[in-house]
């Protein structure tokens, strides 16, 4: 009975390595396209938002800075913006510290 049994289990076929393979590789793909369109691709779209409403900032534009200060943009150099926050108050900020531009 026994050497039936070894005879038995020698010629059983062996698994496909190429269907083992993509069986363990198929899941670790799905995995990472999860998180390519649930995390990677909104967070670029919102990057490219923010780059072009800052380069469409201009003299005269109503903002918000990061830190919640309301303005009025008074001067523009690369990446410094003169605000104007009251009569006579100017404060100057990075670029990056406007976090919203009103609609005048």
């Amino acid at each position: 009975m026994n050497s039936l049994l070894s005879f038995v289990i020698a010629q059983a076929p062996a698994a496909d390595p190429i269907s083992s393979m993509l069986t363990t590789i198929l899941p670790f793909a799905a995995i990472i396209l999860i998180f390519y369109f649930m995390m990677i691709r909104p967070q670029q779209k919102r990057q490219k938002e923010v780059k072009s409403m800052l380069d469409a900032m201009k003299k005269g534009d109503k903002v918000i800075t990061s830190s919640g200060i309301h303005g009025t943009i008074t001067d523009i150099q690369d990446n410094v913006i003169t605000v104007q926050i009251a009569e006579n108050t100017q404060v100057k900020f990075e670029k990056v510290a406007i976090s919203t531009v009103v609609n005048k």
